[in-house]
């Protein structure tokens, strides 16, 4: 990567540094092959825990990195330059992580949390559903008290790891209709009653798996309830803040590997004599996809810097993944465009870019949603 980054402390840099030595060293000469065969990368989750990577902004006392948002994101971009499913995926193992973290009891902290961000474990977060879609608060799975435990039943959908997580947190209902009925239920992967479907055959991001979640009478021991009955949509749309963060960061990292690599190609590339840089019209476009990409990271270490000062962030999380994702777009198409026919193949990587940069746009809330968070915020 091209990138020259004003990290908070030497510390900071010295992780920034081990994680672009893991990413060009065991994730990079990987990638192609994992999604050529569609197959999940358990083991890079795993190298990546036991570098102490999967639980960055969580404290020590946990087991976590104790690192500031702007840190972790900036590790989040990093690792999206080389590899976008696992940066994706690291980013749903953190949201994951945040429910016990932030809305658990003492005990439910020090039973969960340390195995948790650890790095041996991986989460999923189950809160979509087919026909609830981004009206979360309409979500019909339910949580039905029977006797000490809860039983769940209903289906969740566009889940990420699913069917490869170790723990899932699952939002149903458990009281009236609406986002006041909804709660927030950890649930281990061996469960009985809880049944990842097959994989879902997607356009991008092949070599992360996504699948449906059946839960059929599922019993979860009462004390697997995070946080009091009926705060689940609060839960949710709180972690929402912080993971619309993590995806605007992946974005950008991916958005950079596209510059990044079209700007390779331009200078090599000659036609009429010279490189096809040096012609305006290419020219003109690198350096418009490389001020969006730089203004797509400023906005996302601007919600990370809100974030970590305790300050309300919403907004800026949403225009964050807004804007970046609307560039990882833009800025995939316009490297497929460099290329020219070169870049419609799959011999570049420019292809694969431009295929995953689209389902940014959707997960962690689309971008119409992201819209309507901004302007709520404008006008309440």
């Amino acid at each position: 990567m091209t990138v020259q980054r004003l990290l908070p402390s030497p510390e900071a840099g010295d992780l920034i540094g081990l994680v672009r030595e893991i990413a060009d060293g065991e994730l990079a000469p990987r990638v192609n092959d994992f999604e050529a065969r569609k197959q999940f990368p358990r083991e890079m989750f795993r190298l990546l825990g036991r570098s102490g990577l999967l639980g960055l902004p969580y404290p020590e006392e946990y087991g976590g990195g104790a690192q500031p948002y702007e840190v972790y994101l900036q590790v989040l971009e990093e690792i999206a330059a080389r590899w976008l499913a696992i940066a994706e995926g690291m980013s749903v193992h953190t949201l994951a992580c945040y429910p016990v973290f932030a809305f658990g009891t003492d005990e439910q902290r020090k039973r969960h949390l340390r195995d948790m961000v650890g790095g041996e474990l991986l989460g999923a977060y189950c809160l979509s559903e087919a026909q609830s879609g981004s009206d979360a608060g309409s979500l019909a799975t339910r949580a039905t008290l029977d006797g000490d435990g809860y039983r769940i039943n209903g289906t969740k959908a566009w889940i990420t790891h699913g069917g490869v997580a170790d723990f899932y947190n699952v939002f149903a209902r458990t009281g009236g209709p609406g986002p006041s009925g909804i709660s927030c239920l950890l649930a281990d992967a061996d469960t009985p009653g809880l049944h990842p479907q097959a994989p879902e055959r997607t356009m991008g991001l092949h070599s992360s798996t996504v699948a449906q979640i059946v839960f059929d009478g599922a019993l979860l021991p009462a004390d697997r309830l995070i946080g009091p009955a009926g705060i689940g949509f609060k839960i949710a749309m709180s972690a929402l803040d912080s993971g619309r963060l993590g995806i605007a960061a992946c974005a950008v990292g991916l958005a950079q590997a596209a510059l990044d690599y079209a700007v390779d190609y331009a200078r090599q590339r000659e036609q009429f004599g010279r490189p096809i840089a040096e012609f305006q019209g290419i020219g003109f476009m690198l350096a418009d996809m490389a001020t969006q990409v730089a203004a797509a990271r400023a906005l996302y270490l601007e919600g990370a810097r809100l974030r970590d000062a305790g300050r309300p962030y919403s907004p800026e999380a949403a225009k964050a993944k807004l804007f970046a994702t609307d560039t990882a777009m833009r800025v995939t198409t316009d490297a497929v465009q460099v290329l020219g026919g070169a870049g419609y193949v799959s011999d570049h990587p420019v292809e694969r870019y431009m295929r995953e940069a689209k389902v940014l746009q959707i997960f962690e809330g689309t971008n119409q949603i992201q819209r309507l968070v901004i302007a709520r915020s404008l006008t309440r």
